[in-house]
C-alpha cells in the first residue's frame, strides 16, 4: 500500500525547508496568496535536493485574506489567472532544474471548484492548456475531480486527516465548529483510516467514502515539523510507503 503526502509551502510559515523531508509532494504558493518569486525559488530549490515532486499552489490575488475569501470571478479571469501562475512557477522549475508536476488550487480558489463546475472548468483547461501531462489534485468526490477528468487530466484525489467532513463528503467550513481538528493522536488514526478504509466520519456521524490518494498535512500549524514526523512514522509502521503520484505512461 502506497500513499502520497503532500504540504502547502512557500507561505512564509518559516518551517518549509525541514519540512519538506517529509513529504512527497509540496504543493508551492505562487505569489497571488503568499510567498514570492524568491520563496518560490527556494521552495523549488528544496524540492529538487529532496526529490520532493513540485506543484503550482494558485489561488485568487487576495493576499489580505490569504486567499480563502471567496470571490466571484467570471471562468475566463479565473482561467488567465490560473495560466499566470503556473507559468511563474514553471518558469522557475525549469531554471532550478526541475518540472512542475502538478496543480492543486488554493483556499477558496479550491473551495469554490470543488462545488461549482464552472470554476473547476476554467482551472482544469487552463491546467490542461498549459501542460495536459500535470496531475490535477483536487478534494475527494469533488467537482474539480470531475472537471480535472473531463478535460483529459490526471485526477488526484486529496484527503483531509485534519479538517472535519460533511455528510455530503465537502470540508467543513473553516469558521464552522468542526472545522479544524487539533489532537494529533485522532488525526493520526484519522489519516490511516482513510488510507486504508477509504472512508472518514463526517461532523454528523456519517460515514462518507472516500478515494484517499494523497494527504494533505498543513504546513502552517504550531506543531507542524513535530506532527510530519509522526505521520511518517505512523505510515512506515503500518507498512504504507509514502511516494509521489505519478503521470502514467501513454
Amino acid at each position: 500500500m502506497e500513499i502520497d503526502l503532500n504540504a502547502d509551502l512557500g507561505e512564509g510559515c518559516g518551517t518549509d525547508e525541514a519540512l519538506i523531508k517529509f513529504v512527497s509532494s509540496a504543493n508551492i504558493a505562487c505569489g497571488w496568496h503568499a510567498g514570492g518569486a524568491t520563496a518560490m525559488r527556494e521552495c523549488v530549490r528544496w524540492a529538487v535536493q529532496n526529490s520532493v515532486a513540485i506543484g503550482a499552489h494558485p489561488s485568487f490575488k487576495d493576499p489580505e485574506n490569504f486567499g480563502r475569501k471567496e470571490l466571484d470571478l467570471p471562468p475566463e479571469e479565473i482561467y488567465a489567472g490560473v495560466l499566470y501562475q503556473l507559468g511563474a512557477l514553471s518558469a522557475i522549475a525549469r531554471a532550478e532544474g526541475g518540472r512542475v508536476a502538478h496543480v492543486k488550487p488554493h483556499g477558496a480558489l479550491y473551495n469554490q471548484a470543488a462545488r461549482t463546475p464552472e470554476i473547476a472548468d476554467a482551472i482544469a483547461s487552463a491546467v490542461f492548456d498549459f501542460d495536459p501531462s500535470l496531475l490535477m489534485y483536487g478534494l475527494a468526490n469533488s467537482d474539480l475531480i470531475d472537471a480535472a477528468r473531463r478535460a483529459g487530466l490526471v485526477a488526484v484525489e486529496e484527503v483531509f486527516a485534519d479538517r472535519g467532513y460533511r455528510a455530503d463528503g465537502s470540508l467543513v467550513p473553516r469558521k464552522e465548529p468542526g472545522a479544524l481538528l487539533d489532537d494529533e493522536d485522532l488525526v493520526l488514526d484519522r489519516a490511516l483510516a482513510m488510507i486504508s478504509e477509504r472512508r472518514v466520519q463526517a461532523v454528523s456521524g456519517e460515514w462518507v467514502p472516500l478515494n484517499a490518494q494523497t494527504v494533505c498535512l498543513h504546513g502552517d500549524g504550531e506543531h507542524a515539523l513535530a506532527f510530519a514526523r509522526r505521520i511518517r512514522g505512523a505510515l512506515s509502521d503500518a507498512g504504507i510507503d509514502v511516494r509521489a503520484t505519478r503521470t502514467p505512461p501513454i
